[in-house]
């Protein structure tokens, strides 16, 4: 079965059942807190868990890596929106531990999506109108210097109000744990140990 069928054959009976009831929450986030985290898989469940947050609790952004990649993209709008119309007041970015961001190569990827169909005309077209896959595509290679630059871009952004704290931490996908790499509250990076 096509999985966008099976998800549907589960919704209707979750909507019938109103297993829905449970989840029903307001807009506003309750611990008036945006994170932005990684797209990991592991953390889908495993991150609300480690913070004790629940439906309701938290606006919450997925990106690759938890990078906030430009200061005008659609991750940085998402985390004024939360603060300005949802009355989100703190925010906190939170990488991982052994990231796929952390390895990912350039020169792979683009031939990845030339194994996937990607035409070279294509490739060449966007690197001829300015587009550079090696900083567009770059990853990190230390989790907590790339919280530190997407705190840094977030609590520097001239749209941010000075009122908001802009923390870092990182999160060990294995068992949870959470390590604190800038703390918001004091706008001091942690050393690293």
């Amino acid at each position: 079965m096509a999985i966008l069928n099976e998800i549907l054959e589960y919704n209707e009976k979750f909507v019938e059942n109103k297993e829905y009831k449970k989840y029903q929450t307001g807009k506003f986030p309750e611990k008036k807190l945006v994170i932005i985290s990684c797209m990991d898989t592991r953390l889908t469940e495993l991150l609300p868990q480690a913070m004790n947050i629940k439906n309701g609790d938290v606006k919450i952004i997925k990106t690759a890596g938890a990078i906030i990649a430009h200061p005008f993209g659609s991750v940085m709008r998402s985390i004024l929106v939360a603060i300005y119309a949802l009355k989100a007041s703190e925010v906190c970015v939170i990488g991982h531990h052994d990231c796929g961001m952390s390895a990912l190569d350039p020169a792979d990827f683009i031939g990845k999506m030339k194994e996937q169909g990607i035409k070279e005309e294509t490739l060449n077209t966007l690197k001829y109108s300015g587009m550079d896959f090696n900083q567009w595509l770059r990853g990190f290679d230390n989790v907590e210097d790339a919280v530190k630059g997407s705190v840094s871009m977030v609590k520097h952004h001239p749209l941010l109000p000075e009122t908001v704290s802009v923390h870092g931490l990182v999160i060990d996908p294995e068992t949870g744990k959470l390590d604190v790499v800038v703390d918001g509250y004091t706008n001091v990076p942690k050393e690293q140990s």
